[in-house]
């Protein structure tokens, strides 16, 4: 996992991501995005992780909208470029970090919450790493279950179910 900036941001985006991501990168609207926010209560205390960030609008609403610090794990290069352009525009680089990486071997310590719109087989991975974050992270997921966690909340907004943990 890398902060990237500069020189080595653009090899990467010319080289693409270093193995096949796992899911098809779809982004969450707007509107989904931010009731998955809501829904965590995020604050401008938090540290909002978004694995798989995609085009970053998970972490630039969280610190845009609601004052949070925010972290994007992507493991596609242009994704993260993209991220940057977007969150330079709109002017909370300065509250938000996009990493290349993979989720899978992402620290999640320093979150608060984390946000995930990934598939069943990926979160079934990653749910004995998010089990084990600290005690009142919370946990936010567009549509997908965790197969042996069942979640303490669930809104339906629009078509989409989204699912609230919070780590006990």
């Amino acid at each position: 996992m890398r902060f990237l900036s500069g020189i080595l941001l653009a090899a990467l985006v010319q080289q693409g991501p270093a193995r096949t991501p796992d899911i098809h990168f779809s982004p969450t609207r707007h509107n989904i995005a931010d009731a998955m926010l809501k829904l965590a209560k995020v604050t401008a205390d938090d540290v909002v992780y978004d694995l798989g960030s995609g085009d970053g609008r998970i972490p630039i609403i969280a610190a845009q909208k609601y004052g949070a610090k925010a972290v994007g794990i992507e493991i596609d290069p242009r994704l993260v470029e993209i991220s940057w352009q977007i969150a330079n525009q709109a002017e909370v680089a300065n509250r938000v970090s996009f990493v290349v990486g993979d989720l899978f071997e992402a620290d999640l310590g320093k979150a608060t919450v984390i946000t995930m719109y990934l598939s069943p087989s990926i979160t079934k991975v990653l749910e004995p790493k998010l089990r084990a974050l600290k005690p009142g992270t919370r946990i936010v997921s567009h549509q997908f279950e965790m197969p042996q966690w069942v979640p303490d909340q669930r809104i339906q907004v629009d078509e989409a179910e989204l699912l609230l943990w919070v780590v006990k």
